[in-house]
């Protein structure tokens, strides 16, 4: 195994893979589901667990309930159950006391760029944006992921990361396929690759496209030039989608699964009248849009995005960075909410991915002080269940609920608070995070003798 680890977790490791002996090539052999026709196909397998229970704390369940002094079962990979401290505790399971401290599902970032503008950030690192053509469907960002940036084990540790999306960048119309991880150590992306994800495809509007090809004197260059570019490329996409599709051709196969609804559309647009326009040309062109990124203005139609089931990935707090972000406002997840609209709070960024709770934390605090009653439970939603269902993974993950993956947080604190920290972090019931033993701190070849080796703020 190349990935390099403490000495616990090489353990945990050799452990993991003692299953796949069978061809000796690690945790390629024992694989998903997946057909085989499918390329890249996840080989995922879940690292070893031992039945937990967890008493005493406070739950956030992910599905908008606080459970105060409760317990969380978990067993196999899965959640077994949840209650409060009269649920009976099976033989067997290891019991860890949560007096005083808070239980979450595993937080979730819809929007990353970890492993395709990894750590040490230089240009040979730089995979984020093929930005050669207005129109790169064809790309898929997991050819671009590198599994050992230490920025995955700072997000597990910091931040309690268990599944993340990663995404082409925002130079293009049309940016390629994202990819959905866990966020596990692997010596591969298809070893990280979550199992039975959809995948996601990212579009952008507005600023980006139009000032990277129109300062190439060429369309785009201005915001209708973005939309024809847009609309001519998915007339095409139709047309084909209605044909034989028996000719191999990899941008029309990605188009293609948008129409079919297989492929999510994940869109980054900053302005309201500019996000009515998309949802106007994605009725024209027969697809849904599954979330707007960066949705600054999104509070100005609420209404609309409600209406059509679309989430709004934003900051707490990021604006004026441009002229498209200029109204933003920090009362923006607050107004979505209170409208009955989906809010996602994303990051973006490698180290706003590691405290994903603060930026929760602030945007509830902001709806709160304009006398937006949001409660701590409904909080939490925003950074694991609707970043789920943005995803396609909320029938899987998300929440604690009996039967869904045990991604599970213990938290020293309220995760809204800035003092709490992860404490515990466990995917698919595997712990793979405790604070407690620097021995569980997953550190990548690349940072093995480094300063700052897995290094924990």
């Amino acid at each position: 195994m190349t990935t390099g680890l403490r000495t616990g977790f090489a353990a945990l490791a050799a452990f993991a893979l003692a299953g796949c002996a069978t061809t000796g090539t690690g945790e390629e052999a024992e694989t998903a589901d997946a057909p085989a026709e499918v390329p890249f196909a996840s080989t995922y397998s879940a690292y070893p667990g031992t039945p937990t229970a967890i008493v005493g704390a406070t739950i956030l369940d992910g599905a908008g309930n606080q459970i105060d002094g409760g317990t969380v079962l978990f067993a196999d990979g899965e959640v077994v159950a949840v209650g409060d401290a009269s649920l009976a505790i099976p033989a067997g399971y290891t019991r860890i006391d949560g007096t005083g401290k808070y239980v979450t599902p595993g937080i979730i970032d819809i929007h990353s760029h970890l492993g395709v503008y990894p750590s040490p950030g230089v240009s040979a690192q730089s995979d984020g944006n093929e930005a050669t053509s207005p129109i790169t469907a064809d790309v898929w960002a997991e050819h671009s992921v590198w599994p050992q940036d230490p920025g995955f084990s700072r997000a597990l540790a910091n931040g309690g990361i268990t599944s993340l999306q990663i995404l082409p960048g925002s130079a293009n119309l049309m940016g390629g396929r994202s990819v959905t991880l866990k966020n596990v150590p692997s010596r591969t992306v298809q070893g990280m690759k979550f199992p039975g994800a959809p995948y996601g495809f990212k579009m952008a509007c507005g600023e980006n496209p139009k000032r990277v090809y129109g300062s190439r004197g060429r369309q785009p260059s201005t915001r209708m030039g973005n939309f024809a570019t847009n609309r001519a490329k998915w007339a095409a996409a139709r047309e084909w989608a209605e044909g034989k599709r028996e000719k191999r051709n990899l941008e029309m196969e990605t188009l293609a699964g948008v129409l079919d609804g297989e492929i999510l559309v994940h869109n980054h647009c900053y302005r309201a009248d500019e996000m009515a326009l998309v949802l106007d040309m994605a009725k024209e062109a027969g697809y849904r849009v599954s979330a707007f990124h960066h949705a600054v203005e999104a509070y100005k139609i609420s209404d609309l995005l409600r209406e059509n089931d679309v989430c709004s990935a934003i900051w707490a707090d990021w604006w004026g960075f441009k002229m498209e972000s200029l109204d933003g406002i920090p009362e923006n997840a607050a107004l979505l909410y209170n409208q009955g609209a989906c809010v996602v709070i994303h990051s973006d960024d490698a180290n706003g991915i590691q405290r994903l709770n603060q930026e929760a934390a602030k945007a509830l605090t902001d709806g709160r002080r304009m006398g937006i009653e949001i409660s701590d439970a409904e909080g939490i939603r925003w950074i694991t269940y609707n970043a789920a269902r943005s995803m396609g993974i909320e029938a899987m993950t998300g929440s604690l609920e009996t039967g869904k993956m045990a991604d599970v947080v213990l938290w020293n604190g309220n995760p809204f608070s800035v003092y709490s920290r992860p404490e515990r972090v466990w995917i698919d019931g595997a712990l793979l995070f405790d604070a407690a033993d620097p021995a569980m701190r997953p550190v990548s070849d690349f940072e093995l003798g480094l300063p700052g080796e897995g290094d924990v703020k």
